[in-house]
């Protein structure tokens, strides 16, 4: 029987039984069992993995385990430059795109919010998902660990908050996105490109009360909504730039 040694850093260690955290363990392997195959096998998506080191080497997903074998699986690095190390993954996406699963549609929305192009659909199945992942070249956004494993997904974030303001705080924070924000220019509800609209044009379509308090107004050419800066757009407004400045220390909240 193969037996390997492993050892997994940081954020790894949520996807591993308490026994296993922060440690090196043994554990059998399949015959000609891949790195990717056992990382999966012990409960990691291999989404989530940035660089392996097999006995010191870097290697990819598809190096096969031998006897003795010690494998350290790392997350993605915040300060060290492993640029002259082997990735698992290709380059990273130059736009960061996304696609969220059925139970992420208030971070879907908030993503939108802050002008990252987010598909959702509540009735999207795990595999629709993927294909839309791999055919548009976005990242999934999921708390499903199982849906992270499937071999087509090679972006993938799991996310760990539960509560929708922190999940949107996580992902801008996680993924470096702060520089890429362009607020408000998302439809919220359909994610279609807003754009400027005169306010005569869309008049009829107001509130008696906005009409007197509003100039400026955007529309949505899919589905023609009509935004306008009232109280929640004051709430995002405030959200974005707290999250955007500092969201690594953000506290999250409620809109």
């Amino acid at each position: 029987m193969v037996t390997a040694t492993f050892r997994f850093y940081e954020e790894l260690n949520d996807f591993l039984p308490a026994e296993r955290r922060r440690r090196e363990f043994v554990a059998p392997c399949a015959e000609n069992a891949t790195a990717k195959h056992m990382i999966e096998a012990l409960g990691v998506p291999h989404t989530e993995v940035e660089l392996i080191l097999v006995n010191g080497e870097s290697v990819g997903f598809d190096r096969r385990l031998r006897d003795g074998d010690r494998v350290a699986v790392y997350p993605k690095f915040e300060a060290l430059d492993v640029s002259p190390l082997l990735r698992v993954r290709e380059q990273p996406l130059r736009t960061p795109r996304f696609v969220a699963d059925a139970h992420l549609g208030a971070l879907a929305r908030l993503l939108r919010m802050a002008g990252f192009d987010t598909l959702y659909d509540n009735r999207y199945h795990d595999r629709e998902i993927a294909d839309i992942a791999g055919r548009d070249g976005r990242i999934v956004l999921t708390r499903d660990r199982d849906l992270l494993k499937m071999r087509s997904i090679t972006h993938g974030c799991y996310v760990r908050a539960t509560e929708p303001v922190r999940q949107f705080l996580e992902i801008i924070d996680r993924l470096d996105l702060a520089r890429n924000a362009r607020p408000f220019s998302l439809c919220l509800v359909c994610n279609a490109p807003l754009r400027a609209v005169d306010k005569a044009t869309v008049l009829e379509r107001l509130p008696p009360s906005v009409r007197d308090s509003h100039e400026r107004f955007t529309t949505c050419d899919a589905c023609h909504r009509v935004f306008w800066e009232g109280s929640h757009w004051r709430r995002m407004q405030a959200l974005l730039e707290q999250s955007l400045q500092s969201p690594a220390s953000a506290q999250g909240g409620s809109q």
